[in-house]
Formats: C-alpha cells, sequence, structure tokens
C-alpha cells in the first residue's frame, strides 16, 4: 500500500535517491536540490509517494514564467526503478496537480512523453499559445490548464535559472 503527500524536510535525501536512480545521471536529482534553494522558483509543490513509510516517487512544480506571466513547470517527475510501472508516478503527479489547483495556479508546462501526460489533460503547449525556449517537438513540449474557464499566460516559457536554458 502506499500513500501521496507534500514533501517534507526529512524527504529530502531520499528524495535526491530516487531522482538519481531513476535518471542516467544525477542531473535532476541535482536539480531538485538546486530548485529547492531558489525562492523565486520554489512554491511547495513537491510531492512524493510512499510504500512502507519509504519515499518510492517524486513529483515537482516550480515557478516559471510564460511572457511575464505566472506558470508552472512539472519537472522532474520520477520512480525508483524497482516500483515503476505500480501507478506511482501518476498518483505522484495527480497530487501535485490537485495541490496546484487547490493554491490557485492555472498553467502547468512539462517536456515529456507525449503519450503519458495526456492522462492528466496535457495537449501540445503551441494550442495554448505557448512555446518553449528552445527547439523541441510539439507533441514533447505540453501544457494544462488546470482551470480551463480562465484565462492563461501565452508567449514563451523562461524557466528558473536551475534549469540552465
Amino acid at each position: 500500500m502506499w500513500t501521496t503527500r507534500r514533501e517534507r524536510p526529512e524527504d529530502r535525501a531520499a528524495i535526491h535517491v530516487v531522482n538519481a536512480a531513476a535518471f542516467p545521471t544525477t542531473d535532476e536529482a541535482d536539480l531538485v536540490d538546486a530548485l529547492r534553494g531558489d525562492a523565486d522558483a520554489w512554491v511547495d509543490l513537491s510531492f512524493v509517494a510512499l510504500e512502507d513509510d519509504h519515499v518510492v516517487a517524486h513529483a515537482l512544480l516550480t515557478r516559471c514564467h510564460v511572457d511575464g506571466g505566472p506558470a508552472l513547470a512539472l519537472a522532474p517527475c520520477a520512480v525508483l526503478p524497482e516500483n515503476q510501472h505500480q501507478g506511482l508516478g501518476a498518483a505522484t503527479i495527480g497530487a501535485a496537480l490537485d495541490a496546484a489547483r487547490e493554491d490557485g495556479e492555472n498553467l502547468v508546462v512539462v517536456l515529456g512523453h507525449a503519450d503519458y501526460y495526456p492522462r492528466f489533460g496535457f495537449t501540445p503547449a503551441s494550442g495554448h499559445g505557448v512555446r518553449a525556449p528552445f527547439d523541441v517537438p510539439d507533441e514533447a513540449f505540453l501544457a494544462l490548464a488546470l482551470d480551463p474557464s480562465r484565462p492563461t499566460p501565452t508567449g514563451t516559457v523562461t524557466y528558473p535559472p536551475a534549469f540552465g536554458v
């Protein structure tokens, strides 16, 4: 059995381990640590999934901007390799998106797999009038309006400096 919840200070080392194990390098784990130290980017939307009280998955939303308007970037998302394909990543992402919606956030962007993120409602960002600050296939740069009745900013995404873009 597993549960999801907001990150706590005592989870930080385990979150680093999850991200380091889920990707070929520690770049994503280091990114999370750098974003946590950026007061302009960190909006306390870091969520974990726990199995037997151990962190096994992580999803992070941080502040970015679209031509000056506020938005969120979903990245990284990670699950320990031995816990993948059990719904932990989806549950953690869902918890983060629900919390963002409750916090009054609206636009979320993600660079990721076109066959995975649409299950959460993501569609090509170009349909929202949003562009990445780098070359990327249209089907891989996605956006989600958490409240489609509200307007969302249009233009080019500016990521926090830790992203290096």
